[in-house]
């Protein structure tokens, strides 16, 4: 593994906060996630960065050089992407959005595009948008996070577009496609299909899945389409955001109790254009995409505290 700015980050947040669950909770990561990545630095680097005990993080010897080290080229890149914005981020005639996958930027770009022309980019890695916004190769990005987790760390701007139930998807033979909703406990034994993400998401669905007493088995991660094909010839379940509307032969289903939520993200550079208005419709096309559903739709009248931001 090539070091990374970003995980020069992890190593002075951990420093700042003397503690790994201190930083975690600063870098909106759970805690099992950041441990995993801090482990990996340090094999990179080729020595422990940190001593752990019951009263936090201490830094040992070769800890104490990187972060010297971070603390003087963190500063430096910042700057360096800084000037490059201003020098390359010339004011554009339109607006460009970077997205993952998710239901609100077609309705994001119709609505956007009837007044100017709109250039989108997507990728899995909500990362490396946000550093092509922070680069000023892009205008806001528009991005997933776990129902629990902060807001991404770094200097851009971020505001919450909605919050979301996470539901699953099962082929129409499935024992439980005639069911209102079904418990994740009576899911131990399925096999699962998820899309790449960077984010926390795996951890929190394996914490998910552990309070529901089981570990889950095999877990098929690909794209989409392929997904949805798995699905379909049972070969896996799924999970969804809320907002998905089913391929056919397929049925979005309601976990009980709601153990895994989503939120939609959008984050700007300082620069980009008519921000609050870009939000107004995000949120707006969100909504669009919760009536087009008619099963979240009817559970959001029997649950409170999900769904648009207002």
């Amino acid at each position: 593994m090539d070091l990374e700015l970003r995980h020069l980050r992890i190593v002075r947040a951990i420093a700042d906060a003397g503690s790994v669950s201190k930083a975690a909770a600063l870098l909106g990561l759970a805690q099992p996630a950041l441990t995993a990545q801090l482990k990996r630095i340090e094999r990179a680097l080729g020595g422990t960065l940190f001593e752990r005990d019951r009263h936090g993080a201490r830094p040992t010897r070769l800890g104490e050089l990187v972060i010297a080290r971070a603390r003087v080229l963190l500063p430096a890149a910042q700057e360096l992407q800084d000037e490059a914005a201003r020098f390359a981020h010339a004011p554009s005639p339109g607006f460009r959005i970077g997205a993952t996958h998710g239901p609100i930027l077609g309705g994001l770009v119709d609505r956007l595009a009837t007044g100017r022309p709109v250039t989108t980019y997507t990728s899995w890695s909500a990362h490396e948008l946000i550093t092509r916004v922070e680069l000023g190769r892009l205008d806001f990005a528009l991005i997933g996070a776990c129902g629990d987790s902060g807001a991404p760390a770094g200097r851009l701007p971020w505001e919450t577009i909605s919050v979301d139930p996470v539901f699953v998807l099962v082929s129409e033979q499935h024992p439980a496609a005639a069911e209102k909703e079904v418990e994740l406990a009576d899911l131990a034994h399925e096999q699962w299909a998820v899309t790449p993400c960077d984010g926390c998401f795996a951890d929190c669905f394996a914490i998910a899945c552990a309070r529901a007493g089981f570990t889950p088995g095999t877990i098929y991660e690909t794209d989409v389409s392929t997904c949805i094909h798995l699905v379909q010839v049972g070969r896996a379940v799924a999970l969804c955001q809320a907002t998905h509307q089913p391929a056919p032969g397929l049925v979005m289903l309601p976990l009980a109790g709601t153990p895994l939520r989503w939120r939609h993200l959008l984050g700007r550079h300082p620069s980009a254009p008519d921000a609050a208005w870009v939000l107004a419709q995000a949120r707006q096309a969100h909504t669009d995409t919760v009536r087009r559903s008619l099963i979240y739709s009817d559970w959001l009248v029997r649950n409170t505290g999900y769904g648009t931001v207002s």
